[in-house]
């Protein structure tokens, strides 16, 4: 009488909102490449063959946002009309302005430099540095935003991910890996995936109680030619058989057809598939988007540490689930409030865990920035199929490097 089911979904990387996270995460990236102080916060709508670039940007170095947006449409696999958008013909509008005098003050008031100054240079997308701009030394960093951010791990699955939001991310990123190697030539770049598990009394997975799979494909394929394909190259590959039944619903492409997609089929815009880009809705959420925005804002940085503490102490085994929540204000650069919550499932006094986790992490945002080593370009790679749980791709909020401090201090 106590199960209970839970749903997670994801999607691929041509979903029109994720085509939006990597052009902004993609600049990001190019800003950092070349000047690892850059303050930037980009986000992307995209929809009919156009793409809107806006937001702040304060850097040393003059970058071509166009191209840069080009080059992220065809990676993804959008190089015709068809299939939804064209990186070379597509309309890439741009409105970029440099970070606000009155943000940039807040975050840099710990410096011993004043807030930068840009002047805009040839398109309004391009910012230099005045020459004789003061500059100085950084000593501490306040937040660059203010709001409260949430960190999730559970022992369910070896990457301590929820399992219906692992096994829906993995199905997303099998439907884009058949694709890009051709070995379904018939997919286009749009698709989603959903997972329904039912769980016992206790918390513990049972079985699956339904797949959804949409995958955009070429107008011309039957519906049975696509389920029969996803079946076999996408479900049978991912699920494990321990967690089908009988009664397991499969839907693939249940309108019947998906051959309209990508940003010709629905807009796209960045931030707006912040419960797959986290734990599909199993832990809470700030609200707070990640793509786009630098390590100085805590939307981002701060939601990436609290999955570093989260995770390590489940990996410690100090508990089966927990999840650490941060608070900000901007300007200021320690948190307001620093919360572990472990759903009772603490194989130790929760209160010894919060001195432990004192004692080993330190939030403050230059600390974290340094930690996690959120100065160097990795961003692009988060901006597809989470945020976490991705231990392959050498993200350091995924490390559990502090198990041992966690068992030993104190």
């Amino acid at each position: 009488m106590n199960e209970y089911l839970v749903t997670s979904e994801s999607v691929t990387e041509g979903h029109p909102d994720k085509l939006c996270d990597q052009i902004s995460d993609g600049i990001l990236d190019r800003y950092l490449e070349q000047d690892p102080e850059a303050r930037v916060a980009v986000e992307v709508m995209a929809s009919k063959n156009t793409i809107m670039i806006a937001g702040q940007v304060s850097a040393r170095v003059v970058l071509d946002v166009t191209e840069i947006a080009r080059q992220v449409i065809r990676d993804i696999g959008y190089d015709d009309e068809i299939k939804g958008l064209d990186y070379q013909t597509c309309l890439v509008l741009t409105n970029i302005n440099h970070q606000s005098a009155d943000i940039a003050r807040g975050v840099d008031q710990f410096t011993n430099r004043e807030p930068a100054l840009y002047v805009p240079s040839g398109s309004g997308c391009r910012w230099v540095r005045k020459e004789g701009e003061a500059s100085g030394q950084i000593k501490d960093l306040g937040a660059g935003d203010q709001g409260i951010m949430y960190g999730y791990a559970s022992n369910e699955t070896a990457n301590y991910l929820p399992i219906t939001m692992d096994l829906a991310s993995k199905l997303a990123r099998r439907l884009g890996e058949i694709r890009k190697t051709g070995q379904v030539e018939w997919l286009y770049p749009d698709g989603k995936t959903q997972v329904t598990m039912k769980y016992d009394e206790n918390e513990r997975p049972l079985a699956i109680t339904s797949i959804v799979i949409s995958a955009q494909h070429r107008d011309g394929v039957e519906l049975a030619a696509v389920k029969n394909a996803i079946l076999r190259e996408i479900i049978k590959p991912v699920i494990d058989d321990q967690w089908l039944t009988p009664s397991t619903s499969i839907h693939i492409n249940p309108t019947g057809r998906f051959v309209i997609g990508g940003p010709m089929g629905d807009t796209g815009l960045t931030g707006r598939k912040i419960m797959v880009d986290t734990y599909g809705g199993v832990g809470k959420h700030g609200g707070g988007a990640f793509s786009g925005k630098d390590p100085t804002k805590v939307d981002r940085t701060g939601a990436y540490m609290a999955r570093y503490v989260a995770k390590n102490i489940v990996a410690a085994g100090l508990a089966d689930r927990c999840e650490v929540s941060l608070a900000y204000a901007i300007g200021l650069p320690e948190p307001e409030a620093v919360r572990i919550n472990t759903f009772d499932t603490e194989h130790i006094d929760r209160a010894v865990i919060e001195s432990r986790v004192r004692d080993s992490f330190s939030f403050s945002v230059i600390n974290m920035i340094k930690t996690l080593k959120l100065k160097r370009p990795q961003f692009l790679k988060t901006a597809a199929y989470g945020h976490f749980g991705r231990e392959d791709q050498g993200f350091a909020w995924e490390e559990t490097n502090q198990m041992e401090a966690l068992l030993n201090n104190g």
